[in-house]
C-alpha cells in the first residue's frame, strides 16, 4: 500500500507529511475535579481530571519545590473495538484483548500527555513549562508527523516525543522499531516541531479561558 502518493505527496487522509491531524482542547469538562480537560487528536479523544493539590500522607515523599503526581489510566470499553463479552476461561480471548488494549494505549499516549497538561493548568498547578507530546513515523521513505490509525498499523518505525518547549528539553523519547541515525534525526525533529505546535495551541486555549473568566468577573 502507498501511504504517501508519489505524484501529489499527500497521505491517505489528505494531509501533507508534516501536517498534524486536527486538534482540539477544552478545559473544565469534569465538574467535580479541581482541574480537567478534553484533548482530541483526530479521532483520539482523551479526558483528564486532576484532584488536588493535597498534602502528602507519607512525609518522606514530601518535596519543598516539587509536587508528587500520581496517575491513573483507563480506557472506555467501547474504544478498543473488542466489545463482545468473552468467557472467563477463554485464554485466547484474554490474550487478544490484552494486545488490543496495549496497541490502543500506545496510540493514545500523546493525547493523554497533552490532556494532562491542560488539566494541570486548569487546576492552577504551577508548572515551569508546558509538557506536550507528539509522534512521528517513517513510511514510504518519508518522515510522517502524527500517524493516524492506518499508518500506525502499518508497523513502521514510530517515535513518540514529550518536550518542555520553552526550556528546550525532551522529557520522553520512545521508539517502536530501529531507525538509521540520519532517518531518526529527521523523524525526531518532526515530532519536536509537532510538540511546539501543540504547545502554542494549548497556550491559546488557556489564554481564551482566562479572557472568558475576566469577562465573567467584569459582568
Amino acid at each position: 500500500m502507498e501511504y504517501v502518493n508519489p505524484l501529489t505527496g499527500f497521505r491517505l487522509d489528505g494531509r501533507r507529511p508534516n501536517e498534524m491531524r486536527q486538534i482540539r482542547g477544552e478545559i473544565g469538562v469534569v465538574a467535580k475535579a479541581d482541574g480537567s480537560a478534553l484533548f482530541e487528536m483526530g479521532n483520539t479523544k482523551v479526558i483528564a481530571a486532576v484532584y488536588g493539590p493535597r498534602e502528602v500522607q507519607n512525609k518522606g515523599q514530601q518535596m519543598d519545590s516539587q509536587a508528587l503526581v500520581r496517575c491513573e489510566y483507563s480506557m472506555a470499553n467501547f474504544s478498543t473495538g473488542d466489545r463482545a463479552r468473552k468467557s472467563k476461561g477463554d485464554r485466547r480471548s484474554t490474550e487478544i484483548s490484552l494486545v488490543i488494549r496495549q496497541t490502543m494505549e500506545a496510540r493514545t499516549r500523546s493525547a493523554c500527555i497533552n490532556a494532562a497538561t491542560l488539566a494541570l493548568a486548569d487546576a492552577g498547578i504551577p508548572m515551569r513549562d508546558l509538557v506536550t507530546s507528539c509522534s512521528a513515523g517513517y513510511l514510504c521513505s518519508t518522515p510522517l508527523l502524527d500517524l493516524n490509525y492506518v499508518e500506525d498499523s502499518a508497523g513502521g518505525p514510530d517515535v513518540t516525543v514529550g518536550t518542555l518547549v520553552k526550556m528546550d528539553k525532551v522529557t520522553l523519547l520512545q521508539m517502536d522499531a530501529k531507525l538509521p541515525i540520519e532517518m531518526f534525526t529527521d523523524v525526531l525533529q518532526l515530532a519536536i516541531e509537532g510538540c511546539k505546535a501543540i504547545a502554542n495551541y494549548i497556550r491559546e486555549v488557556l489564554l481564551e479561558n482566562t479572557k472568558k473568566l475576566e469577562c465573567m468577573r467584569g459582568s
